[in-house]
């Protein structure tokens, strides 16, 4: 007789003549379906493990949801409302001093039946205010002042009238062309005086304004024959200079040129 070990022939063989009601006997009667249960119960929670991150994907995603909705909503600024101008009302009466008001009536010259206000007396004015007319006065009212005013207060730019030095100025003023043009502007305009030998340098200074044109032209040394008076006359017809700046304004800015002379032999 061949024996199939996977049936339950072979355990009425090796429990032949045993106590069959001992509890191996039983756990290896069902052993069988317990292997089964088992094997299927594995099986789903392995397919759900492989299956959970395609359902997670297909579930929707409350965070889009809600950065939709935050997207639809639109904030909308209502127009203030125009107040009405009301038009052709009287300014309110002005409040009860906290001091009595006596009139005050100018004494004049009169006959007796043309008086018709007699002037107060000492003792009704005595702690009273003198004015146009009688106000009965609070104590109690509360001082007001009137506003100073509600015009646009005009804006005061200060002006910056200090004059620069070259060395320190963030733009330097510069002559149209380059300061090689300037010097040949000043070579070709200074007229040398006709004296034989003469030699030197003239030192002048001058202040390039805000609008460029030239101004406060000194003379600081010449040597004589009208060389500074020539100098002068030069700088004097001079094109307007491209200004200094200093803070992205325009500036004065003092310039020193130096004037070599030379006559012809």
């Amino acid at each position: 007789m061949k024996l199939d070990i996977f049936t339950n022939q072979w355990l009425d063989i090796v429990f032949e003549g045993r106590n069959k009601a001992y509890g191996a006997y039983e756990l290896r009667k069902s052993n069988n379906k317990t292997a089964v249960r088992a094997l299927i119960f594995g099986a789903i929670v392995f397919a759900l493990a492989v299956s959970m991150p395609l359902i997670l994907n297909l579930l929707p995603d409350s965070t889009e949801a809600d950065d939709t909705l935050d997207n639809k909503i639109v904030t909308i600024k209502l127009p203030p409302k125009k107040e009405e101008i009301k038009k052709n009302i009287p300014p309110p009466p002005p409040p009860p001093p906290k001091v009595d008001q006596v009139k005050f009536v100018k004494p004049v010259v009169a006959k007796a039946e043309e008086v018709t206000e007699e002037p107060p007396k000492t003792v009704e004015i005595k702690d009273k205010k003198l004015g146009a007319v009688t106000i009965k006065g609070d104590p109690d009212a509360v001082l007001t002042v009137e506003p100073v005013g509600t015009g646009t207060a005009a804006v005061v730019e200060e002006v910056d009238n200090q004059i620069y030095n070259t060395a320190g100025i963030e733009v330097k003023p510069d002559f149209p062309g380059g300061i090689n043009k300037f010097y040949k502007f000043v070579g070709d305009n200074y007229q040398t005086p006709e004296e034989d030998g003469l030699k030197g340098k003239v030192y002048v200074t001058f202040v390039v304004e805000k609008d460029g044109s030239l101004t406060d032209i000194k003379v600081i040394r010449d040597i004589g024959y009208g060389t500074g008076k020539e100098a002068i006359r030069v700088l004097k017809k001079c094109p307007k200079w491209t200004p200094g700046e200093q803070n992205g304004k325009k500036v004065r800015v003092l310039y020193s040129l130096p004037i070599t002379i030379q006559s012809a032999d």
